[in-house]
């Protein structure tokens, strides 16, 4: 027992003083790359994985104000760029990831959990509604961020409730009118962290749902290039008739390529990382796309996809 105390004096001791006391998993000059969908980006100069909201908010309190943070969830709408990100960035883990169902045919979710765990638990409970989210790539935390949303359905139509933790470590329930949702966006305040969600939907047959979440799963797989390094929808959908997609495909950018950074051929408001793209690549590829949309159209394309960190 005393040698495992002064292990962990010494192990301590070695840390920052911010990172004193916390349970969870905290590593220095972590790759992203390997976290990412797109497969690039540079380093972290700490990771940290809280281990339940409790470790989550002493980190909160812990941490010096003057050091970057920044959220991630498991990378599936995010670009970081190959200089990497100063400071700290936290991605929540296990701790987060636990989906219930819950009596009134409601679900209760972990911030951490996929979107796509949530799909298959409320099927599996006989709750219908939220059968949209197999639809949609990453977390549910990242979901309620960004007012995620796919066939018709976002996250403001199904969200009762949700829980986050300020920069100072308290902890928040917030409704829907408080996040003020509109499209692919919330009023969740700047450093703020979703640490879980209760959503709604209503009884439906366990058959019907699996029915409507097969075909979701099918169209996708069939219009999307799901089995690719890519990180999701590039471009918000412009007001007016015509989507993201369409405008792209106009201005001549299906199959456009810049290095290994290729728009798609199969859906072109993706990009793809064919194999040895760079962020800088994919970022440079997505801003040729938006000056050729613009040139031709006159529509100016804002970015869905979020792009953190420095170039390098």
């Amino acid at each position: 027992m005393l040698a495992m105390a002064k292990q962990t004096q010494q192990s301590e001791m070695e840390l920052p003083l911010w990172a004193h006391g916390l349970r969870g998993r905290l590593r220095r000059d972590t790759v992203l790359a390997k976290r990412c969908w797109f497969a690039v980006g540079g380093k972290a100069d700490w990771l940290f994985i809280p281990e339940d909201t409790e470790d989550l908010r002493r980190f909160m309190k812990q941490r010096p104000a003057d050091l970057p943070l920044s959220i991630i969830g498991v990378g599936s709408n995010l670009l970081v760029r190959d200089g990497g990100l100063r400071g700290i960035v936290l991605r929540l883990g296990a701790g987060f990831a636990q989906v219930e169902a819950l009596e009134g045919y409601r679900l209760r979710c972990g911030a951490g959990a996929l979107d796509t765990s949530a799909a298959h638990a409320a099927r599996d409970a006989g709750i219908g509604g939220l059968e949209f989210l197999v639809g949609v790539p990453g977390t549910i935390g990242g979901a309620v961020a960004m007012n995620a949303g796919a066939y018709g359905k976002e996250m403001k139509d199904v969200l009762e409730s949700a829980e986050a933790v300020d920069e100072k470590g308290e902890l928040h329930r917030l409704t829907p009118e408080e996040l003020g949702f509109s499209y692919r966006h919330s009023r969740l305040p700047e450093g703020w962290v979703c640490t879980g969600v209760t959503l709604k939907g209503q009884r439906e047959d366990k058959d019907v749902i699996a029915v409507r979440m097969n075909k979701i799963v099918e169209e996708r797989e069939g219009a999307q290039p799901t089995r690719a390094r890519t990180g999701g929808s590039t471009f918000k959908n412009p007001e007016g008739a015509k989507k993201a997609w369409q405008l792209i495909d106009e201005a001549g950018c299906r199959g456009l390529a810049i290095g290994d950074a290729q728009v798609s051929e199969k859906h072109c408001n993706f990009l793809i990382n064919r194999g040895a793209a760079n962020a800088s690549d994919l970022e440079s590829l997505g801003e040729e796309v938006r000056r050729r949309v613009k040139a031709h159209s006159g529509v100016e394309l804002e970015w869905e996809i979020k792009r953190i960190g420095d170039k390098g």
